[in-house]
């Protein structure tokens, strides 16, 4: 209004009149967009008074009130794409929890904490999985990783967990709680179409750590090995002691799977994770080092633990990953 006021006659303002419900329809509520197309044709036609209403302000009122209808209907039709989209990661959400449900934050007589980063933007979940539950052979937990991703990566993902959980209750030993999940798998693979039929696998740690033992077995599945993070701030790589090939190619080689026990003490901490932790690189395509990052650091929990380890990934790769991530901290107190 100030631009027409202040210049000659056949100098117009009209697109900016225009520009106003436009810019109003995708950012504001319905109110606010009807409102400002109702200011901006008052306005054209207000500052035209002051001259004759000639067939180029009528012209030009006509112009700002066909383009404010057409904003009042694009704000409707933004509206309806956000109640969509809002639903549908409302079922995304529920799809994570049922299947990566948050672990309780102590289980048994130990702390315990989980993270998912997915590498996908706006993805709650990808090809990643953890569980950790009380047995009546101690507490025992997963972390797996699936080869591929989209859909069938998380079917795999939730037939690997469903039958974490149920053998982790009824077998006696990790060897046959994988053997269990190796069946699973399998029946899985046989369902996907193309290369997953021959290719699919899954890497895997399964941990158990007994009632009232200061020990913790664990079965590698050609896994990253996990760290285990003492009270004084120092930190030791668990390896496998013998390399064994991923859930889904037991059928390329025969061996018994090997379970290797390592002291848990006090104030100890297990940190078990996917290879999007370790495999994260920067600008200069350095990869990220977990275990020297956390060296000669103390956390009072392992929720602390993985915030400060995710926030150290991020700034590492400069905000974003490659790859899914998958973090689970269980401390002994």
């Amino acid at each position: 209004m100030v631009y027409e006021l202040c210049t000659p006659q056949d100098l117009t303002g009209a697109p900016f009149f225009a520009a106003a419900p436009l810019v109003a329809a995708p950012l504001f509520p319905f109110g606010v967009t009807l409102r400002t197309g109702i200011a901006a044709i008052a306005a054209t036609a207000g500052v035209h008074i002051r001259y004759a209403l000639d067939a180029v302000a009528i012209t030009e009122v006509a112009t700002v009130a066909t383009v404010a209808v057409l904003a009042v209907l694009i704000n409707r039709l933004v509206s309806r794409a956000h109640a969509r989209l809002a639903s549908a990661r409302g079922i995304a959400e529920a799809v994570q929890r049922a299947v990566l449900p948050e672990p309780a934050e102590r289980i048994g007589t130990l702390w315990v904490a989980a993270r998912y980063e997915a590498a996908q933007a706006d993805a709650l979940i990808g090809g990643d999985l953890y569980a950790a539950q009380d047995t009546p052979h101690g507490v025992r937990l997963i972390v797996g990783d699936v080869r591929g991703k989209g859909m069938g990566a998380v079917g795999a993902v939730a037939v690997a967990v469903g039958a974490f959980r149920e053998a982790a209750d009824q077998e006696a030993t990790l060897e046959a709680v994988v053997q269990r999940l190796e069946h699973a798998l399998a029946r899985e693979l046989t369902r996907r179409e193309g290369v997953e039929t021959v290719e699919g696998f899954v890497t895997a740690l399964l941990a158990e750590i007994p009632h009232g033992d200061g020990v913790v077995r664990l079965l590698n599945r050609g896994h990253p090995g996990p760290l285990l993070l003492y009270a004084d701030g120092s930190v030791r790589v668990l390896a496998a002691e013998r390399p064994a090939l991923p859930l889904g190619m037991g059928e390329l080689a025969s061996w018994p799977d090997d379970v290797q026990e390592e002291a848990f003490p006090p104030g100890a901490t297990l940190l078990v994770h996917t290879d999007g932790l370790s495999e994260a690189r920067d600008a200069r395509d350095v990869f990220f080092d977990p275990a020297r990052d956390l060296s000669g650091r103390v956390f009072a929990g392992p929720g602390a633990l993985l915030d400060a380890l995710v926030d150290d990934v991020r700034r590492h790769t400069g905000g974003g990953t490659t790859d899914d991530m998958a973090l689970l901290a269980v401390r002994r107190p």
